[in-house]
């Protein structure tokens, strides 16, 4: 059941989540499925990405409203790190 403490802090994630972290994840996924690599600046906001992530799941995990956009998100992430990692892994020059 969600208290009032956690209403607020869900709604600065989903705030935080909208207006920042998805249009940039969204723009690092376009570019790394065009078979670029990950940009030092990328790696530093998916590493904050996934730390704020970890520290927001409790949270998530106690309002199952959310569990479904959280899982979602995850996978988002998931998909945007493997494809990066295919592309390392592709030889340069090809």
């Amino acid at each position: 059941m969600s208290d009032e403490n956690d209403d607020a802090v869900l709604q600065t994630l989903m705030d935080r989540l909208l207006r920042f972290r998805l249009p940039r994840l969204l723009a690092v996924k376009a570019r790394v499925d065009q078979g670029e690599p990950l940009t030092d600046d990328d790696i530093v906001f998916l590493k904050a990405a996934m730390a704020d992530a970890q520290a927001s799941q409790q949270y998530v995990m106690r309002n199952p409203d959310f569990h479904d956009l959280g899982a979602r998100i995850v996978q988002l992430y998931s998909e945007v790190v493997s494809k990066a990692v295919e592309n390392e892994q592709k030889p340069s020059g090809c």
